[in-house]
């Protein structure tokens, strides 16, 4: 082989779980993406593997995401949301009827909403175990993430991210049964005092974006074609740029050709509302349900109808497409390395399903092209580093892969407001711990609840969401709401007045990290 090429797929959600509600809209992030990525990727790594393909894949799974697939409540609701997809299916069957090209496609949907519910039923609901066995098998390597999402650098407080990283540690290692060689920095964003608390936890390598690496002092010899190592000894790998162009760039990325799906255009917004009620994330207000009839083309009535069969063919072509350039990458690089280049292509998983529909087909197509040739390998980036263990030592340049490189995204006017409050929280975790942190009993659940609800409050998301402005009302609550709730804890510890039933009620609505440890913010 002349050359390596390393796919990580990120696969994060924030922890939204609403027991409360019968039925609440932000649910449904965990419902489409487990419909329209997940479960379609479970599908690809089973054919895989019955197929004897060559494949090695590094997927990325966030705390938060592994908790919420292991919930009982969102995993009942979450087959009641697959139940209404088909039943919707059904209805479209018979609604289009008189239209072939529409009832062609009602017909895809119900088939593959069918083999989707067949598939969540055999895996017994469990992800996190189906995953699982892919590691055994040897397809994929399972790495973990901040235990909220959190962007490290911005907390500024060391025993907070330490928390972060560690909490994250001990909870792979209880879902998994093994530990986590590599560490997804939440948004790639590296700073100062980031490296502390990955050394404690053992973790071997990460990822930054291209200038991440590219900025490293002293500068890296073999550019992002090669990892580093910190001066603390943990390997650096450097997104490409050219493989992340080519599918993130919205002037040259494959998932915005024309004959691919179109994502907003859905019958939620399309058919009479009492039709489509039932299967709207909220009654009240339109929605996606899933089904969606439309190619990216044109605008409002000048849209063709989606061709499912050329959409796959296209997917397949742009694999090609992105074959022979990373070929054509390590050919230009032969012998201007120490070691074979490896070509870091990192990604949010979540584009290869739900984003980009046919992102399953490209990955599905790439796959198949990369056996039929023997310059360039799949491999993970503790592989490489197993197989080459000599690298240049640097210090990356603090960085992140969002906006402009840096933290603009989520510090600015809409959400700089956070990061004040989020300081006096951290303190005041910290003076728990010191005070309380060997107490049993009620004192001890209340500590562990506090110690969730500013995990929670801490997550990147919230930020995210306020800059972007898709969801700022519910974003807004959800930090205040933790917050508030952190503080009362607080107050009910030092003053050594704890409301069990209060905290009985906090503990069964934030319920991740069950055995989670506040001693990390001492």
């Amino acid at each position: 082989m002349q050359g390596y090429l390393a796919i990580v797929l990120h696969a994060h959600l924030p922890f939204v779980r609403h027991p409360e509600h019968e039925k609440f809209l932000e649910e449904t992030w965990l419902f489409e993406a487990t419909t329209e990525c997940y479960l379609p990727l479970l599908q690809l790594l089973e054919n895989w593997r019955q197929e004897n393909l060559p494949v090695r894949l590094t997927l990325s799974l966030s705390p938060t995401l592994v908790s919420m697939w292991q919930d009982s409540l969102l995993q009942t609701r979450y087959s009641r949301h697959l139940e209404g997809l088909i039943e919707l299916a059904e209805k479209e069957l018979q609604r289009t009827w008189w239209d072939r090209e529409l009832h062609e496609l009602a017909r895809f949907y119900h088939q593959r909403f069918l083999g989707l519910r067949e598939l969540y039923q055999g895996v017994q609901r469990d992800l996190v175990r189906a995953f699982a066995q892919y590691q055994e098998t040897g397809q994929l390597e399972i790495i973990t993430c901040a235990a909220t999402h959190a962007v490290l650098p911005l907390l500024q407080h060391p025993p907070s991210v330490r928390a972060q990283v560690l909490i994250a540690r001990d909870h792979h290692q209880r879902v998994f049964g093994r530990s986590a060689r590599g560490f997804w920095l939440p948004e790639c964003a590296y700073g100062e005092g980031v490296d502390a608390a990955l050394l404690e936890g053992d973790f071997r390598w990460f990822i930054v974006d291209t200038h991440g690496l590219l900025g490293a002092q002293p500068a890296p010899r073999y550019g992002v074609f090669a990892p580093i190592y910190t001066p603390d000894g943990i390997a650096v790998f450097g997104r490409d740029p050219d493989a992340s162009r080519q599918v993130w760039s919205k002037e040259e990325g494959y998932p915005g050709d024309p004959v691919y799906r179109d994502f907003y255009r859905d019958i939620g917004f399309d058919l009479d509302l009492d039709y489509v009620r039932p299967y709207l994330p909220s009654p009240d207000q339109r929605g996606f349900t899933g089904i969606k009839y439309y190619s990216i083309t044109g605008a409002g009535s000048d849209k063709r109808r989606y061709d499912r069969a050329l959409a796959v063919r296209r997917a397949g072509e742009h694999a090609a497409h992105f074959l022979q350039a990373r070929l054509e990458q390590v050919r230009r690089l032969e012998g201007l390395t120490q070691h074979p280049p490896v070509l870091v292509a990192p990604y949010d998983a979540e584009l290869f399903g739900h984003w980009w529909y046919e992102g399953p087909e490209f990955l599905d197509a790439l796959v198949r092209q990369l056996a039929q040739q023997r310059t360039l390998s799949m491999i993970t980036p503790w592989d490489y580093l197993s197989r080459y263990t000599t690298h240049q030592v640097a210090t990356p340049m603090p960085s992140s892969w969002g906006e402009a490189g840096y933290w603009q995204v989520w510090v600015n006017e809409t959400n700089a407001w956070i990061l004040p409050h989020l300081r006096v929280a951290q303190e005041r975790m910290s003076q728990l711990v010191r005070r309380h942190g060997r107490s049993r009993g009620l004192t001890r659940r209340a500590l562990q609840q506090a110690a969730r609800e500013l995990l929670l409050a801490q997550a990147s998301d919230w930020p995210f969401i306020l800059r972007t402005g898709t969801s700022p009302g519910y974003a807004r609550q959800r930090i205040r709401d933790h917050l508030l709730r952190f503080h009362a804890l607080y107050d009910q510890l030092t003053h050594a007045r704890v409301d069990e039933l209060w905290l009985t009620q906090l503990e069964q609505r934030d319920n991740l990290f069950p055995h989670v440890d506040p001693g990390y913010w001492a």
